[in-house]
């Protein structure tokens, strides 16, 4: 006999997190002496009698629950696929089997419904224009073609999720949203492996069944997946998934994909991976746009990697990796945003003596834009340098004019031991090119990547230097850029041409959500990080609930009631207040949420820009749109969506048509981020006069 494989579904793992905190203490101590020695006379199996799969064995774990267990003896492998009250569990083992496909080589639990299989319809089912061999071939299992040709409707799709193999759903599930069975073919029929036998202990070592199935290799890894069983992304990837983050590229690589199609997941399971083949003293950089969700990253890669792994990914968003090389290099300066780089362009405009006719804004965005880009740091260089894309007309005299405005702002920043942030890394990329040794990272992860400037992308070129094996990956989308920063790869020096991947299933939200979620964003055109266009139209989600719910009020008060009430209900429904979130254009619009909360003996959290959410505290969640990027809850409540609120007045550029159009995209990006956090329902509330955004 083999030696004995203890592996783990994931729909275990669902089932496992539903039961009362006492009792998961008893099956995961239960799971541990299971793993030790499956055999053991301690071990209570039970037969199930009336079950359609004769390999199905019920375990006890005291006298009210059951372990349910598929039992291949000649391989020496136990599969843990349920875990119930004592009837419940032998009635969902009594209807299921357990087979490998002998297309796929994919190990599937599916139900067979025998009534059904008797009762077929006369008419034809919503999967009229396929061919059983079709079905079959999209990895249904022969024993649910009737069960299948029964649907007469998609909601009797929907609602049969948990009866068919995972697989086989998904495939289906493009049919049912209209996809020609040859694009699906296309994505999902791939080459058989090359035997296919009845053995599970082979079949656990494919990619296949590695978003399905974890193979218990000890206490500790054991007691980690049974600690948080819900948070399913740090144990299985998607064969798509996988597949990037083990693949070996040979330069810069992307990743795209829609809202919760786990971006941020395969970057961190990319880092992973590539930390764990390091020697010596080589590290991999992890970077991203803000603090805040490099926090959040380096709060998750704990989850998943080694000490040893953990030291060698260093996390940190990029300005303050800048910040932190300036000085490790001498440079004394700081860097400075928003109210000290406006008052420096004031300064500057009043300086330079010059009758100017355009805002503060025009040259902070010219600056950022046109000059610091294409390092245009004299006149002769600004006066050539190229403006596509910019919304006002300059001749050769304005150019003038407005050099010696930037001329002033110069002498200003060396004056005051300042820099904006373009001019910071700018800076940095002179000092790597004068060093050649450089700042040496054997990789670097980009998490977010829409969110960086063409300045930033040319200093990750520049650290990590020239173009080699798995040098720089990318994940990102340009649906939740909201921080207005634009940049083409390729101009940058990062060629992923050939190189880049699209996520497209959404594992966060329902396919009703994302799709209200997606309708905001009709009318902006959005690119691929490169030269190249992306309509966001290939993803979609595989789970089905209800449309958001939109309600707009007379008054604040009165809107407050609303949400009061619907955070009661949820709670009496069992449903846990860290679990629902509460989300705001401003922090003051969240200040008065929490007072409210407050006084009406609600607890709540607030998670802050330099603040993770520290899941030990109870309480509901309460977070601006911006900080809520990057994180997911049950239940979001998007509050407050007001008229001169959501677009924000005053974040509207309005210096040209170019920069006006730009702002009310980002403003329509903040709200699809935020909607799009939720997994299983949305609100959207309003008082007054409703933004303008939620007019249809």
């Amino acid at each position: 006999m083999n030696e004995n494989i203890v592996a783990i579904s994931s729909d275990f793992l669902s089932a496992f997190a539903k039961l009362p905190r006492p009792i998961q203490g008893k099956v995961t101590e239960f799971i541990n002496k299971f793993r030790n020695n499956p055999c053991s006379n301690g071990i209570n199996y039970e037969k199930i009698h009336n079950a359609v799969d004769k390999k199905m064995w019920s375990v006890r774990i005291d006298d009210t629950y059951r372990c349910i267990v598929v039992r291949q003896e000649e391989s020496g492998v136990y599969l843990l696929l349920w875990i119930d009250h004592h009837d419940e569990a032998y009635d969902w083992a009594s209807r299921k089997k357990c087979e490998i496909n002998k297309l796929t080589g994919s190990i599937q639990v599916f139900d067979i419904k025998q009534d059904v299989l008797e009762n077929v319809p006369d008419y034809p089912g919503i999967f009229k224009e396929l061919t059983d061999e079709q079905l079959i071939e999209l990895s249904l299992p022969s024993e649910q073609v009737l069960l299948v040709r029964s649907f007469v409707s998609n909601d009797e799709f929907y609602n049969a999720k948990r009866s068919i193999p995972s697989d086989a759903y998904e495939a289906l599930e493009w049919i049912v949203n209209g996809i020609p069975y040859e694009e699906v073919r296309e994505l999902y029929v791939k080459d058989a492996p090359a035997e296919i036998t009845e053995d599970f202990a082979t079949a656990l070592q494919s990619e296949s069944n590695q978003n399905s199935f974890v193979i218990v290799e000890g206490e500790e890894e054991l007691r980690k997946i049974m600690a948080e069983p819900l948070e399913k992304w740090r144990i299985f990837l998607h064969p798509t998934q996988r597949k990037i983050v083990t693949k070996k590229y040979s330069g810069p690589a992307q990743v795209l994909g829609g809202a919760g199609t786990g971006k941020t997941v395969v970057a961190m399971h990319r880092a992973k991976t590539l930390a764990s083949k390091l020697i010596e003293k080589e590290k991999i950089l992890f970077t991203t746009y803000t603090a805040n969700l490099a926090g959040d990253i380096k709060d998750n890669l704990r989850k998943i990697c080694t000490v040893e792994e953990q030291r060698r990914i260093e996390v940190i968003n990029l300005d303050q990796w800048v910040a932190q090389f300036l000085r490790e290099h001498g440079y004394t300066y700081t860097i400075s945003y928003d109210e000290v780089i406006n008052e420096l362009w004031n300064e500057a405009i009043a300086l330079s003596g010059e009758d100017v006719e355009f805002p503060v804004g025009f040259f902070d965005e010219e600056w950022s834009k046109v000059v610091a880009p294409q390092e245009a740091f004299t006149l002769e260089q600004y006066i050539k340098a190229s403006r596509t894309g910019r919304g006002t007309r300059l001749d050769r005299k304005k150019r003038i004019q407005i050099w010696q405005v930037f001329e002033e702002y110069i002498s200003l920043m060396k004056e005051r031991q300042v820099r904006d942030v373009n001019t910071a890394m700018y800076e940095c990329r002179m000092i790597l090119e004068k060093n050649h040794e450089g700042v040496k990272y054997k990789s670097i992860i980009v998490d977010e990547g829409q969110d960086l400037s063409m300045n930033a992308y040319k200093l990750l070129r520049s650290i990590a230097g020239e173009e080699h094996e798995n040098d720089i990956f990318i994940v990102g989308d340009s649906h939740q850029r909201i921080y207005k920063n634009r940049a083409v790869l390729s101009k940058a020096g990062i060629n992923v041409r050939g190189r880049s991947s699209y996520l497209k299933i959404n594992y966060r939200t329902t396919e009703e959500i994302r799709k209200y979620a997606f309708a905001f964003l009709k009318g902006v055109s959005f690119d691929d990080l490169d030269e190249g266009y992306d309509d966001g139209k290939q993803c979609q989600s595989l789970t089905h609930g209800t449309k958001p719910e939109v309600v707009n009020f007379n008054s604040a008060a009165e809107e407050f009631g609303y949400i009061l009430e619907r955070v009661k209900n949820l709670s009496e429904q069992g449903i846990e207040l860290k679990d629902i979130c509460i989300v705001g254009r401003t922090h003051k619009l969240i200040d008065d949420y929490i007072s409210q909360f407050t006084a009406a003996g609600i607890k709540t959290y607030e998670i802050k820009r330099s603040k993770l959410d520290d899941r030990t505290f109870d309480g509901i969640r309460v977070a601006t749109m911006h900080r809520v990027k990057g994180l997911e809850f049950q239940y979001v409540f998007v509050a407050g969506v007001n008229q001169r609120v959501l677009p924000l007045a005053t974040a509207i550029n309005h210096t040209d048509a170019v920069s006006e159009d730009e702002s009310y995209a980002s403003e329509k990006c903040l709200l699809y981020v935020a909607l799009t956090r939720a997994q299983k329902a949305a609100f959207i509330t309003s008082y007054g006069t409703p933004s303008e955004l939620l007019v249809e």
